[in-house]
């Protein structure tokens, strides 16, 4: 086992020391060193160059063949049109036209789209009987139209409000050429009796919408396709969260990708590291520097080269006692995406290296999104499990079939051997899994002190795999009834009703545009997630229905924390697909002491339409209450967007206290120790309980834990228990409004007051 003193492999005390070192000039002997001898001696800095020529080469060819936001499809189509002989009538050209604008339009040239579109129209239209044709390829030009409508105004005239829903006040567009051609397509769609009922429910979602744009919903909206205005309102009230990221230069232009909030420096403070899994787009560290707000140093961090990144997760692997980055590679893109994922070693101050390699992580490379920490051997170290994409035939999805190349990604366990190297023992422990992974997660699911890992697929049943203790797992999904949702996405464990026993969330990715208004109707949707609630003996029941979770969330990102500090979890999910025709906002839901969940998406501001990824909630500014960073963009070039940082401004009389664990016997990320706070709240006792961990499977929450006592004075009692030396620590009377540290070894409490560090400007 790695000791928790000091970090078993040579480190450097910074990226950019390191690298200037490479043409330094030796103390001890007086000559030069070349790049070539200095990474010789240096197996970091020496597998830290070998990602970088790897992903270097990856986006020069991803540039020319990536199915979703390269320019590979517009130049087939392109070449396809210009083989036609010069006599061919515009009814043959009218596919191949329609087909070349779609193209144009996922590529964000939209004007050159409209353009192709209309002219496969106006042919359609001439023809006898244009029928469904027509009206697809009117919703097709609704649909570019208002993509242009977002572009000029939402994009070009940014404001914190823009693409948030219910549109109003300086969100409205001011350039309406977009939204008003969106309407006029949009309603012949709708119009057109050929056309299924599934799609003309899309337009009409997407009508109002233009109309919203231009502000005029509902007044303009005709009253045949004018949704209630209860469709835009929240059940509840809640206090609006802004969107303060263009204010600190947290809004990030980028397509889907990753986010990690942690203090990376050891300042205390907490830091923002993002990602977007286009290969040429190198990722991004901002490091918040307190009243001085976040300054971007991507560059000082290392993070120079370390292109692409689909998904981050966190923990001190070499418990060393900084935090280190997971970054997973190549989703949803089969034999392209088999690419190396990266392990990012935390030099101790904020800076990086890719140690992939040295490590034994850079071997076999498979497409991934999913992956997670945890000491699944209770030895003292974290062991990393990633989720890979088995695809074995058609995936279909709402948003159109995927493809159909097959594709072997066995999932990978990789062992920490406590020396600083990881063996992949993924076979001989039975978690393969063989099924397009989608999400990733472990906890203690009956007990026993051994984490469990439960997997979300795309395709086909969930996974539960029951540790054995032995090295080995057994999959026991059917006995524990999480078999569903068969389409998924996110999952994450937690106890949202505070009773001591690990929950299960299951996120569908099943559904579209027209499934969300169906819903925003009232009307009953038939797949939805899987809202687990344990039952105390391993098994689960799904209570989605009954606490108002049987919505079609759509999901991508999500994560959870408790925004209100009243003791109970609520969540917040990103919603879409790679189908840019799919628009429903990201949705916030706020729970209610644990017997339901309020959809307070229209009331609190986080409704926005562009695609949202990555979740995370944190407590930026340390002024008690968690703030809400979406990683917000879609899978092609026009669904690039900017990332939000949602602020909480507080608003109740509720209380908190923020825990950070140090492990000694267990791993010094303390992930997988449980915390029991018990408080006295109007009289009455009672218990909250954590696991630590980053969250859900798409967005790392900080390690540290943030948890709301409602009004209780004070913390009547923590409770600690750390499952690998199987020891309970307890501790009474703690304050509140402060941060405590505890260590595994000691009955001391370290109290932090966070007052006394200078609050980030803005929030």
């Amino acid at each position: 086992m790695l000791s928790n003193s000091a970090n078993s492999t040579s480190k450097v005390s910074s990226v950019g020391a390191a690298l200037l070192m490479l043409l330094s000039i030796s103390c001890d002997s007086g000559v030069t060193k070349t790049a070539s001898e200095e990474t010789n001696e240096n197996p970091a800095l020496a597998s830290h160059q070998r990602m970088v020529r790897a992903l270097a080469k990856i986006a020069e060819e991803d540039a020319r063949l990536n199915p979703y936001y390269s320019d590979l499809r517009v130049r087939r189509l392109t070449a396809a049109l210009a083989g036609f002989p010069s006599a061919a009538t515009a009814m043959e050209k009218a596919p191949i036209l329609a087909s070349l604008g779609l193209a144009q339009m996922d590529y964000g040239q939209l004007d050159e789209s409209i353009a192709n579109l209309r002219k496969a129209y106006d042919a359609f239209a001439s023809s006898p009987d244009p029928g469904r044709t027509l009206g697809e390829v009117a919703f097709a030009l609704g649909v570019a139209n208002l993509r242009l409508a977002e572009t000029e105004n939402c994009c070009a005239n940014h404001t914190p409000d823009s693409c948030i829903l219910p549109i109003q006040g300086d969100a409205i567009h001011k350039v309406r050429r977009g939204s008003e051609a969106a309407i006029k397509y949009f309603a012949e769609a709708i119009e057109n009796e050929s056309m299924p009922e599934r799609s003309r429910q899309k337009s009409t979602w997407l009508l109002n919408l233009a109309y919203m744009t231009l502000g005029e919903y509902p007044a303009k909206v005709p009253p045949l396709y004018r949704l209630p205005e209860n469709v835009f309102q929240s059940g509840i009230a809640v206090p609006k969260m802004p969107n303060v990221a263009g204010k600190l230069g947290l809004d990030t232009d980028s397509m889907s990708g990753g986010v990690a909030i942690d203090d990376f420096d050891g300042d205390l403070l907490l830091d923002v590291v993002v990602s977007s899994w286009d290969a040429s787009f190198p990722m991004k560290y901002f490091e918040n520097r307190g009243k001085d707000g976040f300054a971007e140093r991507s560059r000082d961090a290392g993070f120079e080269g370390m292109l692409g990144g689909f998904n981050l997760i966190t923990a001190d692997y070499d418990n060393d006692g900084d935090v280190d980055i997971y970054v997973t590679r190549g989703a949803w893109l089969g034999e392209l995406g088999k690419r190396p994922n990266s392990l990012l070693q935390n030099q101790g101050d904020g800076t990086f290296l890719d140690v992939t390699y040295m490590v034994g992580l850079g071997e076999d490379h498979y497409p991934s999104q999913t992956a997670a920490w945890a000491d699944y051997d209770n030895d003292g170290d974290l062991d990393l499990f990633v989720g890979n994409e088995h695809k074995d035939g058609e995936l279909e999805l709402d948003g159109g079939i995927e493809g159909t190349e097959e594709v072997i990604a066995p999932c990978q366990l990789f062992r920490n051997n406590g020396d600083g190297t990881f063996t992949d023992v993924a076979e001989e422990a039975g978690v393969t899994n063989l099924r397009f992974t989608k999400g990733s997660t472990w906890a203690d699911i009956d007990g026993d002190r051994f984490p469990d890992l439960i997997l979300s697929n795309l395709s086909g049943e969930n996974r539960l795999f029951h540790n054995q203790q032995d090295g080995s797992f057994f999959d026991i999904v059917a006995q524990a009834g999480i078999q569903e949702p068969y389409v998924s996405f996110p999952v994450w464990t937690w106890d949202f009703d505070n009773d001591g026993v690990v929950d299960i969330f299951i996120s569908s990715f099943r559904g579209s545009t027209d499934s969300y208004m169906m819903h925003a109707l009232g009307q009953k949707y038939p797949m939805p997630s899987g809202h687990y609630r344990g039952n105390g003996d391993g098994t689960f029941t799904n209570v989605a229905e009954e606490q108002k979770l049987d919505a079609p969330m759509l999901t991508m990102g999500a994560n959870f924390g408790d925004i209100n500090n009243d003791g109970y979890l609520d969540f917040y999910v990103g919603t879409g697909q790679p189908d840019i025709s799919i628009l429903v906002p990201n949705m916030l839901f706020v729970n209610q002491h644990g017997k339901r969940f309020h959809d307070v998406t229209m009331a609190s501001g986080l409704g926005h339409l562009q695609k949202g990824h990555a979740i995370a909630f944190a407590d930026l500014d340390q002024d008690g209450d968690q703030d809400i960073f979406a990683q917000m963009g879609g899978a092609r070039r026009v669904d690039s967007f900017r990332d939000a940082l949602y602020a909480n401004r507080g608003g109740t009389p509720n209380r908190w206290i923020t825990v950070r664990l140090v492990g000694v016997t267990s791993n010094r990320s303390a992930i997988g120790a449980r915390l029991k706070v018990t408080i006295t709240e109007k009289g009455e006792q009672r218990a909250i309980y954590r696991w630590v961990n980053t969250g859900a499977s798409f967005g790392a929450n900080p390690l540290r834990q943030h948890i709301g006592i409602g009004t209780a004075s004070a913390v009547d009692s923590l409770e600690v228990y750390w499952p690998t030396s199987d020891t309970t620590q307890e501790f009474k009377n703690l304050p509140v409004g402060k941060m405590i540290e505890i260590h595994e070894d000691s009955d001391a409490v370290k109290t932090i007051d966070l007052e006394s560090f200078p609050f980030v400007p803005n929030l």
